[in-house]
């Protein structure tokens, strides 16, 4: 991990990395009395710059992850702590697999359709795409330990992936994303809401007609700022959570 220069992508990875460290240290309890160590310390312990550090701690403060007490130190935020779901968005629903790993459940994807199409007109204005222009037309469901949880349908653009498979896809594209194309998910415009389950998500999230079902949906960016997913996702309820950071600073 000390190879941080060179090019903006690897130190990308450096931070990001670091970011995911202190995620499941703090939800493993690693942490006494919920402080981090200083900046020097976590610096040494995994090898990296204390920039690198420093910008991690940074965005984790941002998301309301952990909070800097002047003259005492950086902690836990309690209210992070209080946050039980298992399925936990954080930026990108591509990384939905592995978060789940993490947790020590068994996470699968079974691909319900896989298959080239034109644009549709949404689509297209969401991915700035040309009238000409192609997309995979996904659909996906997600599974914990065989359980249903989540109905993902998305639609990314063939020039942005063009050797994307059906057997790609049963897998995490966060993965195939980061390792083959050397790009990740960084930042999604979303909405969010409740509506009644349909036949569908009775049918394949194991849902009562009186019982209701999450709703996600949004246009997802690549490091780069390139727009590369427009994705919906229909969750089981018991597995829809959200929380977000507000600064009232600002």
């Amino acid at each position: 991990m000390n190879k941080e220069r060179g090019s903006c992508s690897v130190a990308d990875l450096v931070y990001k990395k670091v970011m995911q460290n202190l995620k499941d240290r703090i939800r493993a309890n690693d942490f006494e009395n919920n402080r981090l160590p200083d900046e020097r310390t976590l610096s040494e312990e995994l090898g990296v710059s204390r920039s690198s550090i420093k910008r991690a701690l940074g965005i984790l403060a941002e998301e309301g992850v952990i909070f800097k007490k002047r003259g005492s130190g950086t902690f836990v935020n309690p209210l992070y702590l209080k946050n039980k779901s298992i399925f936990r968005y954080e930026g990108s629903n591509l990384g939905i697999t592995n978060n789940l790993k993490k947790e020590g459940y068994n996470p699968t994807i079974k691909v319900l359709d896989f298959k080239v199409i034109p644009a549709p007109k949404e689509v297209k204005e969401n991915l700035f795409l040309q009238s000409e222009e192609f997309v995979y037309e996904i659909k996906r469901l997600r599974l914990l330990n065989d359980q249903g949880i989540i109905i993902e349908n998305s639609y990314i653009p063939i020039k942005i992936a063009p050797a994307l498979t059906k057997e790609i896809v049963s897998h995490s594209l966060f993965d195939y994303f980061a390792k083959e194309l050397h790009h990740t998910g960084t930042k999604s415009f979303m909405s969010i809401e409740t509506q009644p389950s349909n036949k569908n998500d009775q049918a394949f999230l194991d849902l009562k007609p009186t019982e209701p079902v999450g709703i996600m949906e949004g246009v997802f960016f690549l490091d780069d700022g390139t727009p590369f997913e427009v994705s919906t996702m229909r969750i089981h309820y018991k597995y829809f959570s959200y929380n977000t950071f507000v600064n009232l600073s600002d």
